[in-house]
């Protein structure tokens, strides 16, 4: 069952995203200025801000309800960090992209176009192992091209799947159900990501061997070489985007400091 839903703009895309594996990690928030819309503020844990490495996979994917020939199953690959939104009524908690990767050069064209995010096409390949072990183990391994070489990350988990606790970190990494992408003219596309609260397995091994520097900057880079603050794989769900609104561009600068 999905996450009841705001009244608002009709749904663009449904799918299932099953089998994430995500590697969370510190970050000055001062790096992830450069991205951040005018219009949000840096949502900031225990007074730190984080980027978290997602891969995943789409399946059954339709946009508008029409399935895609070729493109209704496919893998994905993000780096996102996390905002929210206030107004007179109410605190909105989502995300921003920096970067995402796919496979398929019709999905890159498409989220450009509509949502003006930064895609890139590259070839993919992973792999999911599981019943491992007696205690339920399961390891996720994604991997991507990337000038010439093939890149990874790969989370080992075990043990049944238990929503975060309240107040955690995790929780705080999974508990965002809206998406920003910043417009060329200054505007900030705001769009729902609908999808029931996500169980999670806490990871018992991760690897990353990544051309950060190559995809994301130096900064980022650095980030990311360091171990992760958590890991974790989520079962994943149905979810359902929904059609964007602009939020227009405004003069005030955004709020940085955490609170």
């Amino acid at each position: 069952m999905l996450r009841p839903a705001a009244s608002g703009p009709r749904v663009f895309l449904t799918a299932e995203w099953r089998n994430l594996a995500m590697l969370n990690y510190e970050v000055d928030p001062h790096v992830l200025e450069p991205y951040l819309p005018r219009q949000l503020e840096l949502d900031f844990w225990n007074g730190k801000t984080y980027v978290s490495l997602v891969g995943f996979l789409f399946r059954d994917t339709r946009v508008m309800g029409v399935p895609i020939p070729f493109h209704r199953n496919f893998a994905e690959l993000n780096l996102r960090f996390y905002v929210r939104r206030r107004d007179t009524f109410e605190e909105r908690r989502g995300v921003i992209f920096i970067r995402e990767i796919v496979p398929r050069w019709a999905v890159s064209f498409v989220a450009r176009k509509v949502y003006q995010e930064n895609y890139l096409t590259l070839p993919m390949r992973h792999s999911i192992e599981s019943g491992r072990q007696a205690d339920g183990g399961v390891a996720v391994e994604y991997a991507w091209r990337f000038r010439r070489r093939w890149n990874r990350m790969r989370i080992e988990a075990a043990g049944i799947a238990e929503l975060p606790a309240t107040g955690s970190f995790d929780e705080f990494i999974i508990d965002h159900f809206w998406g920003y992408s910043g417009q060329r003219n200054g505007d900030c596309l705001e769009y729902e990501v609908e999808h029931r609260p996500w169980p999670i397995r806490v990871a018992t091994q991760v690897e990353l061997d990544c051309d950060a520097a190559g995809l994301y900057g130096a900064e980022l880079a650095e980030a990311l070489a360091c171990p992760p603050r958590s890991a974790f794989l989520v079962d994943g769900s149905a979810v359902a985007l929904h059609c964007g609104v602009r939020l227009a561009a405004r003069l005030e600068a955004p709020a940085v400091a955490p609170r």
